[in-house]
């Protein structure tokens, strides 16, 4: 069994020196064999409690960032991320709580027709992907969420998403829903969802990154 004071020193290097989060198995991977990889996530989560920067878990990854209560001592120093239109992001929370969901089913919800730079830009960014194909007459492209819509959000799971009971205020609910409606799994397939077919692609897909519309 590897030393734990070890274990954690290179579990420390590992998360501070990676380019993006990593799991356990990442991280078991490039350690010794028999290191107790849960063991030191533990202990470093405890060393870094109340420090400048701290130890979480997003998207059932570990990363090192800077504690949420400093986070104003970045404003200048970090370049503002790209925004997302209101109607990306009103588009962006119906696929977070409904997923699976096509774009007629957002268009319900919202009320208007969805653009389709809106839908591109989201998938070009990586926020959402194609999930499947609903079991319906012409089988229409279901819409779910990635890892990276976590990571941007700081989210460890889908369930960390603001209540059902603020996003019906919102009006970003559909009010037909179910009084114990939770936020689906973005990995699973729905019921009536069959696995995407070989070559799918977007319905459309332009390059949207430069210009986005509403």
């Amino acid at each position: 069994m590897s030393d734990p004071a070890d274990t954690e020193r290179e579990v420390e290097a590992l998360l501070f020196a990676a380019a993006g989060p990593l799991s356990d198995a990442d991280l078991a991977k490039r350690l010794p064999e028999g290191a107790d990889v849960a063991a030191a996530i533990e202990a470093l989560q405890a060393r870094y409690e109340s420090r400048g920067v701290e130890l979480v878990c997003v998207a059932g990854r570990w990363r090192f960032q800077t504690a949420q209560d400093l986070a104003w001592l970045m404003t200048d120093e970090r370049d503002e991320p790209r925004r997302l239109s209101k109607a990306a992001q009103e588009t962006l929370a119906i696929i977070a709580y409904h997923q699976p969901v096509t774009r007629a089913e957002i268009e319900a919800v919202r009320g208007v027709q969805a653009s389709k730079g809106t839908l591109d830009v989201l998938l070009e960014l990586g926020l959402v992907r194609m999930r499947g194909r609903r079991r319906t007459p012409g089988r229409p492209i279901t819409y779910g969420t990635t890892d990276a819509f976590l990571e941007h959000y700081g989210l460890a799971s889908v369930g960390d998403l603001p209540g059902a009971a603020e996003m019906r205020a919102a009006g970003l609910l559909s009010l037909d829903l179910p009084a114990d409606f939770a936020v689906p799994d973005p990995n699973a397939l729905g019921a009536d969802e069959d696995p995407l077919d070989p070559g799918d692609a977007p319905e459309f897909h332009t390059d949207y990154l430069g210009e986005e519309t509403a």
